[in-house]
């Protein structure tokens, strides 16, 4: 059986070509020649990203007594914006060349010479991330808005609002999901660097004290770290990363990062963040407790990228086995947990029986089905999209009412009967 890939292609590549082969990511407006920084997720990158989503939610909303959920708008009034010091503040340095006029972070490039083509650099200057819109019915009456770029706003302007609507004490947590922009001034690495990104955010707030803020931080940091490790992220591949003081966000008393060892280097994907009384500050908002004392709470916040998550995942899962490709992908995260097949399609009694099995396990857990090929290239398609289990039905079936269920990383198999299946593996995957 050949190869899917060349040997020599490196690991971005690989991952590159099976996200686009396998239906998990594609390049935006592709049939126009795409559009730098912009991403369309296909049938099975939807999956993952809906399912590393709905196990952050769980985690981090249905888990706990202390936190409720939020989705507030894309666009708000711009002077939200201005308050939060994203107007002013929320830039990024920008260099040109003088000779091919491309644009880089300066922050990224070393020395004063362009990457491209060696020309000299200007001097580096204040870039604007904020996307600007335009909101209105006539082109008089047009105002300039802007399209968030961070979901995190939307908690403080709504603080008082979910205080009130549901009494919840402090301290507790806003926990929130949705998609930002920013007019990156150079967008690569595949999806990492996006212009277009989903976010899974917690603002947590607490009473202004140090020590708490201390506690809270490392609490935080050390949940996050552990939901990664227990969807199967490599420890090796993490490390925490502090800011140092000329780093930090304008926003931040202190930052640390989450970092992957992606193939492109130590790449950040969640910050854990001390916020103070920053955001509610500049809002003009407090808090009353019920004896009567009124202070503006600090926020300890982490915020995830969602789609830097799914990238990692993909490349963490990522393993070559002599002629197999395998996604070995958590059970939770896989966009399908089981496949089934007839071992022959032109056999019409394997086929329905085939379509039987299928037909009970789909109500209970996203299924696939497959009777393209041999079984062989079917199990070797499976692997390559991360699908943990496969279910084979064959002419033993007819007999005795047993299927073969191999598993995707050990390809161990082992025969389970039809009325137990189900339950056999729902308890495989939420052991």
């Amino acid at each position: 059986m050949a190869l899917y890939y060349n040997q020599d292609m490196d690991l971005m590549e690989k991952i590159t070509a099976l996200a686009k082969r396998r239906g998990f990511i594609y390049q935006g407006s592709e049939i126009y020649g795409g559009f730098s920084g912009f991403w369309d997720y296909g049938p099975l990158g939807v999956e993952l990203k809906n399912n590393i989503k709905k196990e952050w939610w769980k985690s981090m909303v249905y888990g706990r007594e202390d936190v409720v959920g939020l989705d507030s708008a894309i666009i708000m009034n711009p002077k939200v914006w201005e308050a939060s010091g994203h107007v002013e503040a929320f830039t990024d340095p920008l260099v040109e060349c003088k000779v091919c006029h491309h644009r880089f972070r300066a922050d990224k490039v070393e020395g004063n010479a362009c990457p491209d083509c060696g020309g000299k650099l200007t001097e580096p200057k204040k870039f604007n991330l904020l996307t600007e819109v335009y909101v209105g019915t006539t082109e008089e009456g047009k105002e300039k808005a802007y399209l968030r770029g961070e979901i995190t706003q939307g908690a403080f302007v709504n603080f008082k609002n979910v205080v009130d609507s549901t009494r919840i004490k402090i301290p507790f947590g806003i926990a929130q999901i949705g998609k930002a922009f920013r007019n990156e001034i150079t967008a690569g690495n595949f999806t990492f660097r996006s212009r277009e990104f989903e976010q899974m955010e917690l603002e947590y707030f607490i009473k202004p004290e140090a020590k708490e803020a201390e506690k809270m931080f490392e609490f935080w940091k050390k949940a996050r770290m552990n939901w990664y490790l227990s969807l199967g992220m490599s420890k090796g591949n993490l490390r925490f990363r502090e800011h140092e003081n000329q780093e930090r966000a304008h926003y931040a008393a202190k930052a640390e990062d989450i970092e992957y060892q992606a193939p492109f280097g130590w790449s950040e994907f969640e910050g854990i963040h001390n916020r103070t009384d920053y955001d509610l500050k500049n809002h003009g908002l407090a808090h009353k407790d019920e004896d009567g004392s009124e202070y503006t709470p600090w926020v300890i916040e982490t915020s995830g990228g969602v789609d830097r998550a799914a990238l990692f995942f993909l490349i963490d899962s990522y393993h070559e086995e002599k002629e197999r490709v395998i996604l070995k992908l958590h059970p939770k995260l896989a966009p399908y947990k089981v496949a089934v097949f007839p071992l022959l399609a032109n056999k019409a009694d394997l086929v329905k029986e085939a379509k039987r099995v299928f037909d009970i396990l789909k109500s209970k857990f996203p299924v696939a089905w497959d009777d393209r090929g041999n079984i062989g290239k079917r199990y070797f398609a499976q692997d390559e999209i991360g699908t943990p289990w496969c279910v084979t039905v064959d002419f033993t079936t007819l007999e005795d009412e047993t299927v073969t269920l191999r598993d995707r990383d050990s390809t161990k198999q082992e025969r389970v009967a039809i009325d137990k299946l189900p339950q056999y593996l729902e308890n495989k995957l939420y052991s």
